[in-house]
């Protein structure tokens, strides 16, 4: 599964892979994360970018919870990350991948997609 979100992830306009904090792969748009897994747990887990609109709805799933650190800039954290279908994964990472570039500026927009 994890080959597979991340996979899609890197087909969105600007999207790169980068390893963080020596195990934790990482979807960047821009430079700026929009999901972080950590591939060596068992199970898989992730955090990614939700709306404020939604973040309150993912923390009524079960095992979902507001994601260290990140929390209070509306991350979660999915400690499966086969709590969700391949379509449910998708549907996290286009909106993630567009909350993160829109708070790009214009010339790393630019750069981005260029």
């Amino acid at each position: 599964m994890l080959e597979t979100i991340l996979a899609f992830g890197e087909k969105l306009p600007g999207t790169s892979t980068d390893v963080k904090w020596e195990h934790h792969i990482c979807l960047n748009v821009g430079d700026k994360m929009y999901l972080i897994t950590t591939p060596d747990a068992n199970p898989i887990n992730a955090s990614v970018k939700v709306s404020v609109e939604k973040f309150d709805d993912f923390l009524e799933k079960e095992g979902v919870r507001s994601a260290p650190y990140l929390g209070r800039y509306k991350w979660i954290e999915i400690d499966d990350i086969n709590r969700f279908s391949v379509c449910e994964w998708e549907s996290i990472l286009i909106e993630a991948h567009q909350l993160i570039a829109l708070k790009l500026s214009a010339k790393k927009k630019k750069r981005t997609w260029v």
